[in-house]
């Protein structure tokens, strides 16, 4: 009797420990964060891998996107540089147009319109970003905020003051 307790235990915990294995675990976003900021392609490319394994979602298609856009500035030929950026731009701009009042959307795009290269002509939405970025950033999680805030520390467009 007390054998088959202890088997009966064990296939619960192992059912237990099996079920939450195909748990989708998000992004965390200070990893995120940390590798768009990094000034290294393997960190890009950790972390498009590591989303390219989880559950499609819009977060993690924007995500995508503008690592992918980012990760343009470390090709070597300009073909390349100009299919990746593009190849980037359209998964993240896909997930803006379906859900144009995302702060967090208009700050991803934000980083990649100030920072790309003017020929590409990637920069025409930085004001209207920049105004909801700074009309929806109180609603924002603490987290994202100081992001943000770090960000704007370093940006030319996007003024910490302007935040509140």
């Amino acid at each position: 009797m007390l054998f088959s307790i202890k088997n009966k235990m064990k296939s619960i915990i192992l059912l237990f420990v099996f079920s939450f294995s195909f748990l989708n675990y998000s992004i965390d976003k200070g990893s995120y964060y940390n590798a768009l900021k990094s000034k290294s392609v393997t960190d890009l490319d950790k972390m498009i891998l590591l989303i390219e394994k989880e559950k499609i979602t819009p977060l993690n298609q924007a995500y995508k996107g503008t690592l992918v856009a980012k990760k343009a500035g470390f090709e070597k030929k300009a073909a390349a540089k100009i299919k990746l950026f593009k190849a980037g731009v359209v998964l993240l701009e896909a997930e803006i147009s379906k859900s144009p009042k995302n702060v967090e959307y208009r700050f991803l795009r934000l980083t990649i319109q100030e920072n790309a290269p003017k020929i590409l002509k990637y920069n025409k939405n930085i004001k209207e970003d920049i105004a909801i970025i700074t009309k929806g950033y109180s609603t924002l999680k603490t987290g994202l905020k100081k992001i943000i805030i770090d960000y704007s520390n370093n940006s030319t467009v996007l003024n910490s003051s302007d935040l509140k």
